[in-house]
């Protein structure tokens, strides 16, 4: 079946089909091949894309403009700092304008509504960079990153969502792990249990597909997980839930000891980055000293063999790089 994607937003992994979110890893890989051979082609010669943060970033912000260079296309960073959208224009007003002056509008920040109205008004396609509940190009270059390093098909892989399994990224892998018909389970305290209404949309996508969505605390659902994934305890904005998180996550901080219960040992770790695995960082050192470890995950996991972080962070290049050409180009 062919696939067009010309002029369609990424919102939502869950505004595509499976074939449309195989199609985008398919190209994914065929534009990192190409990269890595020296093969610029400038499939986005001509357009203008404008990248909006609300939130700070080094991984998105730096994979959509080196995206967009490495395809010919011009670039316009704005922060909030930058802008006058939600202040002294409303965000109608700003879309409209964008619209006229841009080929595509990327946006990161804290409201998923606010991306779905960019879309709805601006008449251009729209990329979200993540929001409070979605990062769609994060899941497609954790996605990416399993194909390179676990040699079986995705229908046959299993990936463990290690922590605050109703957070954006483990929304986004359930999402993308339910259109590939994998079999995810998140792994967390009950009291950050993903919402009914998500695991209710994954479930009837998983009908189609033959996927297995599940969350649980029981140590057991780890056996026999390809990928192991987490995520930091408290987000931007959320500094203030540090106390509580730190309670309830420590008995999900990926170890070696708890890795060594998926009985796989070529378990690959995942994680969207930045992390806190160490104490070399400020925020790390102020939390120690108030009492909160606030490590997801451990030295010897992060530094080890099967860590494949940087390979994922890598990916997010190739993955917006896909997501840019497929509906630009």
């Amino acid at each position: 079946m062919s696939v067009s994607l010309t002029g369609r937003s990424f919102l939502s992994i869950m505004d595509f089909t499976p074939e449309e979110v195989r199609y985008l890893l398919d190209l994914a890989h065929e534009l990192k091949r190409k990269k890595k051979q020296g093969v610029r082609e400038e499939l986005l010669k001509g357009k203008n894309i404008v990248l909006l943060f609300e939130k700070t970033s080094t991984r998105t912000r730096c994979s959509f403009e080196v995206a967009a260079m490495d395809e010919g296309a011009g670039v316009t960073f704005l922060d909030s700092k930058s802008s006058q959208m939600g202040k002294k224009e409303s965000l109608v007003d700003s879309a409209k304008v964008l619209g006229r002056l841009f080929d595509g509008i990327e946006y990161r920040g804290y409201d998923q509504q606010v991306v779905e109205d960019l879309a709805k008004y601006s008449g251009v396609p729209v990329f979200n960079g993540l929001t409070d509940v979605e990062h769609p190009t994060q899941a497609l270059a954790d996605i990416m990153t399993m194909e390179e390093h676990i040699a079986k098909p995705l229908n046959q892989c299993k990936l463990v969502f290690c922590g605050d399994t109703r957070n954006n990224i483990a929304y986004c892998l359930m999402y993308i792990c339910s259109k590939l018909g994998m079999h995810y389970v998140g792994f967390g305290p009950k009291e950050l249990r993903a919402a009914d209404e998500v695991m209710a949309r994954c479930a009837e996508v998983a009908k189609e597909t033959g996927a297995v969505i599940e969350c649980t605390d029981d140590p057991a659902a780890l056996k026999g997980a390809d990928a192991f994934y987490t995520d930091i305890w408290a987000s931007m904005g959320e500094e203030d839930l540090i106390p509580e998180r730190v309670k309830l996550l420590t008995p999900f901080k990926v170890t070696k000891e708890l890795m060594a219960k998926t009985g796989n040992p070529d378990c690959i770790f995942l994680h969207c980055l930045p992390s806190f695995h160490d104490f070399e960082t400020t925020m790390a050192k102020e939390q120690l000293a108030l009492g909160y470890d606030i490590r997801e995950v451990t030295d010897d996991v992060f530094l080890s063999p099967n860590s494949k972080v940087f390979d994922e962070a890598e990916n997010r290049l190739h993955t917006i790089k896909a997501v840019l050409v497929a509906m630009l180009a």
